[in-house]
């Protein structure tokens, strides 16, 4: 059930794969709550995804784009604005990719060719997706971006690898874009660090369901699923928040905060018993 949270309102999702994605969760519940939309993604991920799919179930147009081009950017926004008729209310990054981490390389032995990818393909997009949007001025008067990031920003985690310097990379850019947008246009912009969980592009890290089961247990309120992450984005869309920018909000249980749980103790003395 909706509660028209996001009625009247224009959006642009980056990012929905498939029914595993958030980026799919949030474009789902847009629309649920009486928001009209795009999606866009890249050509080849359209053709080994289900975004077409998506577009059907949601009556939306999907925009191919690669978001490190600034050109296809352009395109998103431009077209987005006709299609939707009118400015972008909010705009939600969910794009995140690490050719060293699907290599299996190493943190102390990357391919920098590969780095210099996935700070491109992983947060530098986000802050030519804010540009692009500006210099267009395609988004409306309180408007809201999202991006989607990760504890291991802060904290090192064993095989997120250079992943972890792109989200620290993008939450460092929503503060310094944020400050921008805020000042110039009245926009918001904010990141949203969510639980471990199970999408197409978190298989790819090593011991994943090694690490979900950890912060399920370390995390008081256990791990945040896509589902939720989408109702909090919702929330983040919406007016409800007009206020809140240049944050990095953690949505995940508790844990960032915990340093330990009895269940872990518990496992630990079982294991070594």
């Amino acid at each position: 059930m909706g509660y028209n949270l996001l009625k009247g309102k224009r959006g642009v999702i980056f990012g929905a794969l498939n029914e595993q994605s958030i980026a799919w969760k949030v474009a789902v519940k847009a629309v649920e709550e009486g928001a009209t939309i795009t999606l866009s993604n890249t050509a080849m991920a359209m053709r080994m995804g289900q975004t077409g799919e998506l577009a059907k179930q949601l009556n939306c147009e999907v925009i191919a784009a690669d978001a490190t081009v600034v050109e296809d950017l352009e395109q998103v926004f431009v077209k987005s604005q006709e299609v939707l008729g009118g400015k972008i209310d909010f705009v939600l990054h969910s794009i995140g990719m690490s050719p060293n981490v699907r290599k299996g390389r190493e943190y102390d032995d990357l391919d920098y060719n590969f780095y210099a990818k996935t700070l491109d393909i992983s947060a530098v997009s986000f802050h030519k997706m804010m540009q692009v949007a500006k210099k267009l001025d395609a988004i409306a008067e309180g408007g809201s971006i999202l991006a989607l990031t990760h504890i291991a920003a802060q904290r090192i985690f064993a095989g997120y690898n250079d992943m972890a310097d792109a989200k620290s990379t993008l939450e460092s850019i929503a503060r310094g874009f944020g400050y921008v947008y805020g000042r110039d246009k009245n926009v918001r912009v904010n990141t949203i660090s969510q639980s471990p969980t199970p999408t197409t592009a978190g298989s790819g890290i090593g011991g994943m369901q090694s690490f979900l089961s950890f912060a399920d247990k370390m995390s008081p309120l256990g791990n945040a699923n896509a589902d939720e992450c989408a109702d909090y984005c919702i929330v983040m869309f919406s007016d409800l928040t007009r206020k809140v920018t240049m944050q990095n909000l953690f949505h995940d249980g508790g844990f960032s905060t915990t340093g330990l749980t009895s269940a872990i103790v518990d496992e630990f003395i079982n294991k070594n018993a």
